[in-house]
């Protein structure tokens, strides 16, 4: 059957068009349920529960199945995900709701669909002949799709019966209107609340219900302002009286956060309670900007807790002595306030439930993991269980009369404190997809035993008898990339890195690709990994593991001896690594005068080409920055850190680079060149001058000119940056640097003009990723396209389509993001776990000077800690704070940025949800406040046992190396002799 609707068009010309619609509607579709003799076709998609089976029953209804509303679906999503809901209808209306309102949701219940256990049935009302309805005049789109579920719970109950079948189809919905109008069509509807209460044995989901709003226990006092309607929001961005942008909180002050608004160069600061206005990190919000002489300028004080004072007077207080004391001296910067809320980006939080002694009280407050979320108010009945756990809580609403957020409890997580509980958190937190791969993926991957085929062979270039190795760190299993140089008749070097070709292995359009995709990227936790790909793949079949053949994508220069680059091919290949080294083993294998073998020469001819690229390089511009890094040694069998040091790099870290880099940049030109709309190129944003201040202070307080006018003079500031008896004093500067940054990002190259593929960092017009196909989805991509250009492989309609690369790239861009916050949370994570029972003198420097703290940097850990000032008022010490150079003094003692301190560092477990380094001053001595055990004697002392320390360290490493180098020698001879 067929149904028909003419729709008329007039354009801007007068021209008028018809468009008819077809909507073609049929009488086979089955109902699902296995109790039903009157539908055709009854073997097939019968999932529903007869009678006589397991249908629930209850008081109230009887037998039954439900009916969902689509509001059901989104706000009850975590009900609906209990085993307990069965036999439930979904209708294809509803379906479609739900897709178009919330793709999470959606992928929630597709996902509880797929599970036949769950008996979720898909019924196509909208293509049945008797479900089918069409929209009224005047009657809203909503109010149609409310009428269709009416119409389709009426037919379900109408056709069951003609079944003899006693099973009544209920309707659940959370919309009194629609339950009103439902009734008096005969249908029985219910709440969700309602329907929970009305189970036996189901109290536990109580606490799961999604409420909107309930009354909160401060009455009818109001926090905040009205948010305006979203007509009024929209007239208002529409006649520029508001900007709209995504709101970003602090996480030094819960009561300050920026509004990033594009086109505007500035972040507009929005400051205080009452502007925040119920504001939450992530949302899209319209501000409204204050009078200039409303303007104020980011707090220098640090407020990560919440006390019992009330912290707006705080606030308050010092925006006022801001503008009494320095109102020409500091900067004021564009402040606004919130006026309504755009688009929710409220997800799932983690956390724990605040202490609580009131008895058999259900309202407790939860304290979200993440100090930049506000604490949330819930309902829970479990206080006495969930009180020593981690759980997951989602936000509902946030009503004015309420000072938090109004949510419900979704699941436990584990005991607080267990490792992989907190590394639980960590994932979720961050949005990290975890789960194991599904059966999909794993069906995906090639059949073992596997092997290199003489197709294979015929398809690829075989350099397996070049001297390749690889060049890592300590206990990499996922090597993607490798190495080799030797000399050619002509004088010349033959350069070649060698890529795991992980293309050979995910085909476009898989189960395994699209999982890939998804993904995005391998994310290093301190004690664990999160592969973008099954094992079988990342750490073996594309892993370019040692004395394996292995397929590979071939980068291949001739260079000179001054690394002038004479020509480039490309080619897949199969590779033989003749090792897989360290970085500490190449170091010495480099430095190692006795060693000549063909390994050792090509690791010295490109640990020399690599110096003269690096040197190029930086007379281009490029700049060398830093971030305080750490390495952490783990209990092989407790996973617990049980040693902690910065970072050591060496020469051949440095090589490695040097050719990876070249090796993007070659391959940038190459697809860009052939593929000038849709090749996937990264770049790093030039940033606006305003980042740069707090570096030009910082360097200005210690006299020193910093010029940030371009790269290459930024590089050029910062190489003339030295302090004598402070050599840390340039890292620093550099960490700085670094925090002025702008995020690097992918991008198709179609999508932007040339003169913005642009790497700043790097100073180089374009570049891309090419070099770690293993652990990021972007050099798959690339792969890909490459691959395309030298005729290895063929294209496909999704590698040239701009739009959805842009998507794909938008997706690496998030989950990059994501990737580096999770691996700082986990070094803060295992940070903690090793100072618990500690109590230690360390050497550090002042990075940053606030109100009421300094921010401390150890090099020793490459950690930052708080040092916090005038923090008892009952204490005779006080601390007074020089906005105009950003110094604090205590007496005769004055604390610049940069300045060198010896603090004494512990663990304060007080807050188990927070838990935070500690650090008290040692050196220099102030009394009433610092720490008196420390002298100079004591510091000197804890210099020279420091250094022991490091020499003692630097001999067992090269100790090890020469006794593995010696046993591998060794084992060499044997064979030798085995042979003879």
């Amino acid at each position: 059957m067929l149904t028909t609707k003419v729709f008329f068009r007039k354009t801007k010309g007068g021209n008028v068009f018809k468009t008819v619609r077809e909507h073609y509607l049929r009488d086979d579709i089955h109902c699902g349920s296995k109790s039903c003799d009157k539908c055709p076709y009854k073997t097939r998609n019968v999932i529903l529960d007869s009678n006589e089976s397991s249908v629930k029953s209850s008081k109230i209804m009887g037998h039954y199945y439900l009916l969902l509303d689509t509001n059901i679906i989104l706000d009850q999503i975590d009900i609906l995900e209990e085993s307990i809901i069965c036999n439930v209808i979904i209708l294809q209306t509803v379906l479609e709701e739900v897709k178009h309102k919330s793709s999470t949701v959606y992928k929630k219940l597709k996902d509880i669909i797929s599970n036949t256990q769950r008996k979720f049935y898909v019924f196509v009302n909208e293509h049945h002949k008797d479900t089918y309805i069409e929209r009224n005049p005047g009657e809203s789109t909503n109010d149609r799709n409310d009428r269709a579920i009416r119409v389709a719970t009426k037919w379900y109950n109408q056709h069951l019966n003609a079944s003899d079948c006693s099973i009544k189809t209920v309707l659940l919905t959370d919309d009194a209107k629609n339950r009103e109008l439902a009734g008096a069509e005969g249908i029985l509807a219910v709440s969700m609340e309602d329907y929970i209460l009305s189970l036996d044995n189901a109290g536990f989901l109580t606490d799961k219900l999604c409420k909107k709003s309930y009354t909160a226990e401060t009455g009818g006092q109001e926090f905040f302002p009205c948010h305006l309607t979203p007509s009024e929001i929209h007239d208002g961005i529409k006649g520029g009286r508001f900007l709209q942008g995504t709101f970003q909180a602090s996480r030094e002050n819960f009561l300050e956060g920026f509004v990033n608004v594009d086109g505007v160069e500035k972040s507009i600061l929005i400051q205080g309670r009452s502007n925040l206005n119920r504001v939450v990190d992530g949302d899209t919000v319209a501000i409204q900007l204050l009078a200039e002489d409303q303007w104020s300028s980011p707090s220098d004080i640090i407020l990560q807790d919440e006390e019992e004072a009330d912290v707006d007077d705080v606030l308050e207080t010092e925006k006022v002595l801001d503008k009494f004391v320095s109102s020409d001296k500091m900067e004021k910067t564009p402040t606004g306030k919130v006026v309504g809320i755009i688009r929710r980006n409220w997800r799932q939080y983690c956390g724990i439930l605040q202490p609580s002694n009131i008895e058999g009280n259900v309202r407790h407050i939860f304290v979200p993991a993440e100090r930049k979320i506000p604490k949330i108010r819930i309902e829970t009945r479990q206080y006495a269980i969930l009180s020593k756990q981690r759980i997951i809580v989602a936000i509902d609403s946030w009503p004015r009369n309420s000072r938090y957020p109004l949510g419900h409890f979704v699941r436990a997580l584990g005991e607080i404190g267990d490792k992989l509980t907190e590394n639980e958190v960590i994932l979720l937190e961050h949005d990290i997809p975890h789960s194991r791969f599904s059966d999909a993926v794993l069906s995906s991957l090639p059949k073992m035993p596997w092997r290199i085929t003489d197709l294979d062979m015929a398809q690829r270039e075989d350099l397996r008898h070049l001297d390749v190795c690889s060049v890592d760190p300590p206990g990499c299993t996922d090597i993607d990339d490798a190495l080799h140089c030797r000399e050619l008749p002509n004088g010349n070097l033959e350069v070649g890195v060698h890529i795991a070709d992980v293309t050979h292995f995910i085909r476009p359009g898989t189960a395994l690709d699209k999982e890939a995709a998804l993904r995005a990227t391998t994310v290093y936790l301190v004690d664990t990994r999160i592969h973008m790909l099954p094992d079988l793949l990342s750490s073996n079949l594309c892993s370019l593991i040692k004395n394996e053949d292995r397929f590979a994508f071939s980068c291949i220069w001739e260079m000179d001896r001054e690394a002038n680059i004479i020509n480039t091919r490309y080619c897949k290949s199969v590779i033989f690594s003749r090792a897989a080294m360290t970085y500490d083993e190449a170091q010495l294998k480099i430095d190692d005068p006795l060693q000549h073998d063909a390994l050792a020469k090509s690791l010295r001819l490109l640990n020399g080409l690599a110096k003269t690229l690096k040197k190029r390089r930086l007379e281009n511009g490029a700049l060398v920055l830093a971030s305080p890094e750490i390495r952490f040694q783990v209990d092989s069998e407790t996973h617990d850190p049980i040693d902690v040091q910065a970072k050591q790099l060496r020469e051949t870290n440095s090589m490695v680079e040097e050719f990876m880099l070249l090796a993007n940049i070659s391959v940038a030109k190459k697809i860009v060149n052939e593929f000038p709309e849709c090749a996937v190129l990264r770049r790093h944003p030039e940033p606006p001058p305003a980042n740069f201040e707090p570096l030009i202070k910082a360097g200005k307080n210690q006299g020193f000119i910093i010029n940030a006018n371009s790269g290459k003079e930024l590089a050029q500031s910062l190489d003339n940056c030295h302090k004598e008896g402070n050599p840390y004093f340039n890292t620093m500067l550099r960490i700085l640097a670094t925090r002025c940054m702008m995020q690097a990002v992918y991008f198709i190259s179609g999508m932007h003009q040339p003169s913005e593929y642009y790497h700043y960092g790097l100073a180089c017009p374009i570049y891309t990723h090419f070099t770690s196909p293993i652990r990021r989805y972007a050099d798959v991509m690339v792969h890909r396209l490459l691959a395309v250009c030298i005729g290895a492989d063929a294209t496909y309609p999704e590698l040239l389509d701009k739009k959805k690369s842009e998507a794909l790239c938008q997706n690496l861009n998030y989950r990059n993001r994501m990737a580096q916050h999770a691996d700082r949370a986990s070094v803060a994570l295992n940070t903690h776990l090793f100072f618990r029972e500690k109590i230690q003198d360390e050497e550090g420097y002042i990075l940053f000077v606030r109100k009421n703290a300094l921010q401390i940097l150890i090099p020793k850990y490459g950690l930052e800690g708080t040092l916090y000032l005038n923090e008892k008022k009952e204490s005779s010490v006080t601390f007074t704070y020089n906005g105009e150079d950003h110094s604090q003094t205590c007496g005769n003692v004055v604390f610049h940025a940069f300045d060198p301190v010896v603090v004494q560092i512990s663990l304060d477990r007080s807050n188990v949800q927070h838990e935070k380094l500690i650090l008290k001053l040692v050196k220099p001595f102030i009394p009433n406040f610092s720490l008196p055990a420390a002298t100079e004697e004591s510091c000197k002392i804890m210099s020279e046992e420091r250094a022991k320390e490091v020499t003692k360290r630097k001999v067992e490493t090269e100790k090890s190396l020469n006794d593995n180098t010696k046993s591998g020698a060794s084992r060499r001879r044997e064979k030798r002799k085995r042979k003879h």
